[in-house]
């Protein structure tokens, strides 16, 4: 099973002229093994769909991208590393600040078969072992 981060499923809702089509044929590809979002993601997604619980789940069915997926233990654990890493990095200023929601979905995404993003360079650094799928 993959996890879809929210620029790529904003991207197939709002069919985005850039992204939209790119994102989707990818997802439509990676169908057959299965697309999850992280719960990060489910909570990201709110503004999008204005609030409406009832559409953003209907949506996601409809997109075939399971949204009902449990946060574990070794999620947290990986995205409490990560975390650490980059709040070191920062401090020497040597990386571009960045938010945790980002930590938390490449965390949970490493219990799975892989991560599709359009921001590769977002989790490669701190999730070096993370699959990553690029539309």
């Amino acid at each position: 099973m993959w996890v879809v981060d929210t620029c790529v499923v904003i991207d197939v809702l709002e069919d985005d002229p850039d992204f939209g089509q790119g994102s989707a044929r990818l997802l439509q590809r990676l169908l057959r093994n299965g697309l999850t979002i992280c719960p990060v993601t489910f909570v990201e997604l709110a503004p999008a769909f204005e609030g409406d619980l009832v559409e953003q789940k209907r949506f996601l069915d409809l997109a075939g991208i399971s949204w009902q997926e449990p946060w574990s233990l070794a999620a947290t654990e990986a995205a409490h590393g990560a975390w650490s890493r980059y709040v070191m990095a920062r401090r020497r200023e040597q990386v571009a600040k960045r938010p945790v929601a980002d930590l938390l979905i490449g965390g949970f995404a490493g219990g799975y078969q892989g991560l599709v993003t359009r921001n590769p360079d977002d989790f490669r650094r701190w999730f070096p072992k993370l699959k990553i799928r690029v539309p």
